[in-house]
């Protein structure tokens, strides 16, 4: 068992694909993490995407979702496009179990590494990303349209590259 899954609540039901019935409960999430929510249109889109991949956690009796993760396939990476958890439900492990989800759904895809973009005042984002394995390589300035804020790129790089690193 991952030390991710080792840490959330015993109460998890499941991590499992979303589908378009979720979106009421993605919208709920994104609305109470961010300034600038995605709208319900833009969570569909990836959802009927094939090259999107979009997960949850789900929990508890009435099957809950408390956190998920949207990742696009590009042509060298997947881009880590959004990820949210309840803000109650934060730091228990939801998006390290995510993250891990994500690895192992596409650890056979030896080609493309990960990206993502982060505020740069988000340091516990910024923490678990690091945590993940991703590493700072860059700046995209004035990358938020709510106020201007800068993102920082975060890179972390495909399986093969970082198997032949260590060997």
């Amino acid at each position: 068992m991952s030390q991710a899954r080792d840490n959330v609540s015993q109460a998890l039901t499941e991590v499992r694909r979303l589908q378009l019935r979720d979106l009421g409960a993605i919208e709920e999430i994104e609305r109470r993490s961010y300034p600038t929510p995605w709208s319900r249109s833009m969570f569909a889109g990836e959802l009927a995407k094939p090259s999107s991949i979009c997960i949850g956690v789900f929990e508890g009796a009435t099957v809950t979702l408390v956190g998920y993760l949207i990742v696009s396939r590009y042509v060298d990476a997947w881009h880590v496009m959004n990820i949210a958890v309840l803000p109650e439900q934060r730091r228990g492990g939801i998006a390290s179990l995510l993250l891990e989800e994500l690895f192992a759904l596409t650890r056979d895809d030896v080609r493309r590494g990960y990206t993502l973009e982060v505020r740069v005042s988000n340091e516990g984002a910024i923490a678990l990303y690091e945590s993940a394995g991703f590493e700072r390589r860059g700046v995209r300035r004035g990358y938020y349209t709510d106020n201007r804020e800068d993102a920082l790129i975060m890179w972390k790089d495909p399986p093969a590259a970082a198997a032949s690193a260590r060997a």
